[in-house]
């Protein structure tokens, strides 16, 4: 990783006088609560936390380059592997006429659907800062984007890969045994984590309807988790992480009050190759009861050909949710959703509220419960981790 942050310091001296310079950020102070003691005696029922993320966007006179910061920090009261920083971006970005060129270490989503991002490789997820998946590491990356009357093609190389992180002794949500990232990762790849690693993407808006097909071949961002012991003897987990080569696809279309959405892929492992995907739609019904505010009810279905073999939580799934937008000053939400394992007693309920208390200042309320009877079960690990989290963000 750290091979390209000189390469974005040389182009942001070499990048001509700025037009426009900006700081911006957040200071956020989280507290956690669980309703029952871990099944590690470590393991706290209270925890508290503060995050600092500063930004920074420069441009160029003639508006064609810019210039990205955004830094991390996180320390946590209770767990030393969330006491962590991060540079989530640092990023040069040139604009010319039907292309773009960028370089450094930054941030690319695809996707579309709401309760998983299958199509989204390019970043590494960052488990410590979120169980649900979606908060990701900056990425070294040299990339160019071609903007064409058929649609846009985007192309990276990835020259340094991002090992996942996951929650310490101490930190709650977190698999028993604990994953050990204190050893060394395994690769398949002999380079280990700096094999090249490449993707690419076609995107397109056709009427009503947004279209993608992505490709990426290099290490996978989901670790097998192989059996070890630490320095201890005890039992712990060793990330593994193996290549992979995806072919993905994902649509999403808005007719009028509904959203269709799916994104699918297929994988190649070691010579294995499977398939998984997410479809489902959400619908608005405005002014609820009379009022300004809007319901939004939602459906998905997760599927993965692997099974109990994968290593996620969604292998034959159903979510159904709610959303409801108060539509009002503070731009009140609410996000209420259950997750339900067709063929086991697995069920994920989730519930996210937010608030804005002033021009800067915002709270938000996260709460997840977890049901799971069998040894075998994915969530098994999570059965004492029903939590609810308040967070209280400053923007400056």
């Amino acid at each position: 990783m750290r091979a390209l942050v000189p390469v974005a310091v040389l182009l942001a001296i070499a990048l001509p006088a700025a037009a426009r310079e900006e700081w911006r950020g957040r200071l956020a102070a989280e507290f956690w609560g669980f309703a029952h003691s871990g099944l590690d005696p470590v393991q706290h029922r209270g925890d508290a936390s503060l995050a600092v993320q500063p930004e920074y966007l420069a441009r160029s006179r003639d508006g064609h380059q810019s210039l990205t910061f955004a830094g991390f920090y996180r320390w946590d009261q209770r767990d030393r592997q969330r006491t962590h920083g991060d540079l989530r971006e640092l990023l040069w970005l040139y604009a010319g006429q039907g292309y773009e060129l960028r370089a450094g270490i930054g941030k690319v989503f695809w996707g579309v659907t709401e309760t998983q991002h299958l199509v989204d490789v390019v970043n590494q997820i960052d488990l410590v800062e979120n169980p649900d998946r979606k908060e990701r590491l900056g990425q070294p990356m040299l990339g160019a984007t071609l903007l064409t009357g058929s649609g846009n093609l985007e192309f990276y190389l990835l020259p340094y890969f991002r090992e996942r992180t996951f929650p310490g002794a101490e930190g709650r949500l977190r698999s028993v045994p604990r994953v050990d990232t204190g050893q060394a990762a395994r690769y398949e790849s002999p380079r280990g984590a700096r094999h090249l690693d490449a993707a690419a993407r076609w995107t397109r808006t056709l009427g009503a309807w947004d279209l993608g097909l992505s490709y990426f071949r290099g290490t996978d961002r989901e670790p097998r988790l192989a059996p070890g012991l630490d320095a201890g003897g005890q039992p712990v987990l060793v990330p593994d992480y193996r290549q992979l080569r995806q072919l993905g696809v994902e649509t999403q279309a808005t007719l009028e009050r509904w959203q269709w959405k799916l994104e699918a892929v297929r994988r190649a492992e070691r010579g294995a190759s499977s398939h998984a995907a997410t479809a489902g739609f959400e619908i608005t019904l405005p002014g609820l009861l009379g009022g300004p505010s809007d319901l939004g009810l939602l459906a998905e279905y997760l599927y993965d050909s692997r099974g109990r073999a994968a290593f996620t939580p969604y292998q034959d799934d159903a979510m159904l949710g709610l959303r409801w937008t108060a539509n009002d000053g503070p731009g009140t939400q609410l996000l209420a959703t259950i997750v339900i394992d067709r063929r086991s007693s697995e069920r994920a309920f989730s519930l996210e509220a937010s608030r804005r208390l002033g021009a800067n200042l915002a709270a938000s309320l996260e709460a997840r419960a977890f049901s799971a009877r069998a040894p075998d079960e994915f969530l098994y690990s999570l059965r004492r981790d029903d939590t609810a989290q308040l967070k209280l963000t400053y923007y400056f």
